[in-house]
């Protein structure tokens, strides 16, 4: 269904919703046939892509039938970036983003990735359950995107072809890619590593070519795009967590009717495969790359990283959203 109509049906809805306000008391399962979309840039047998697709199954089984979600991975539809205005404009109804590229319309997420400010997974999803996931939801519903859950990207690591990295002095003259987030370039930048901002998509080729040295991801990601095959040395700098924001478009959201709460149950159940399989395929991905031969895992000096990346904190928290970087930090170290 192209932009155009999704804008005239959510148009038409409203308009007549309001012509008719006693038609609000009954609220109609969406439509047999209602077909959504749900975009992602993860690779094959990635957590999030084996979640999205259980999330489709999940809705249909449902809602009976009635709604039916086309899942589209591996940036097919565009970058995480791409994605995100595709959503706001209703060209696009689910994405499974990053954090990195969803802070560009809410910056206050990008917080949530404060150098070493989670140690795991189940302590930064308390803390979204709290005070600062209700912040941020509010955040997110003003520019038109619905918060569904909070999926895992797991804890970040650094790769890269050129050299061991075992303390911030051995990233010295090293480019890294890291994605159009704020906070990770900040980090790195502390580190005194260069930086470029380079598509996810693009990366491999990007590293396999030379254009940079290196790139950090959660080990899930660096095994599923193969980033290993062309960055033998991996260091486990353990510098952030990242979420990966489940989001619905508000136009999607006015399509469903009294299909909404199915998909939203759809939503967290998918999110909680979604985050036990990030956490066992983090495992299993450390335990295959301490054997592999070819690569050589760097466990690293992590103090020296944590006094190297302090003063990113409070930088930030000098920034006009500086109350909810403090709330945050304040959250995470209860």
């Amino acid at each position: 269904m192209s932009l155009q109509t999704n804008r005239r049906r959510f148009l038409v809805a409203t308009a007549a919703a309001l012509a008719a306000p006693v038609l609000l008391t009954t609220v109609r399962p969406a439509q047999a046939g209602t077909a959504l979309t749900l975009g992602h840039g993860a690779a094959p047998g990635n957590p999030r892509t084996v979640a999205a697709a259980k999330f489709a199954e999940l809705v249909a089984q449902k809602t009976d039938g009635r709604v039916k979600i086309n899942v589209a991975g591996a940036e097919t539809l565009g970058s995480d970036s791409a994605m995100l205005t595709s959503l706001r404009t209703g060209a696009l109804d689910f994405t499974a983003n990053s954090q990195g590229a969803t802070s560009a319309i809410v910056p206050e997420l990008a917080a949530l990735g404060l150098p070493f400010l989670f140690g795991d997974t189940e302590k930064a999803i308390q803390v979204l359950g709290g005070p600062v996931g209700e912040d941020l939801n509010k955040r997110f519903e003003a520019v038109g995107v619905v918060p569904l859950d909070w999926w895992d990207n797991g804890i970040r690591h650094l790769t890269n072809s050129k050299r061991k990295v075992a303390a911030p002095n051995d990233l010295a003259g090293l480019k890294i890619r890291t994605p159009a987030d704020p906070m990770t370039i900040d980090i790195f930048q502390a580190l005194g590593a260069g930086t470029e901002q380079i598509a996810f998509g693009e990366l491999y080729i990007a590293l396999q070519q030379g254009v940079v040295d290196g790139q950090e991801n959660p080990l899930a990601n660096i095994e599923s795009s193969k980033l290993h095959e062309v960055n033998r040395f991996i260091s486990l700098t353990a510098h952030k967590w990242e979420s990966t924001p489940f989001l619905m478009s508000k136009i999607a959201e006015a399509r469903l009717g009294a299909d909404l709460d199915a998909v939203k149950a759809a939503a967290k159940e998918a999110g909680a495969l979604q985050r036990t399989l990030s956490n066992e395929k983090a495992s299993e991905v450390l335990g295959a790359f301490r054997k592999n031969t070819a690569i050589e895992v760097v466990d690293v000096d992590r103090e020296a990283f944590v006094k190297a990346t302090a003063a990113v904190a409070e930088s930030w928290k000098k920034k006009p959203f500086g109350d909810f970087v403090s709330k945050v930090e304040a959250e995470a170290k209860a």
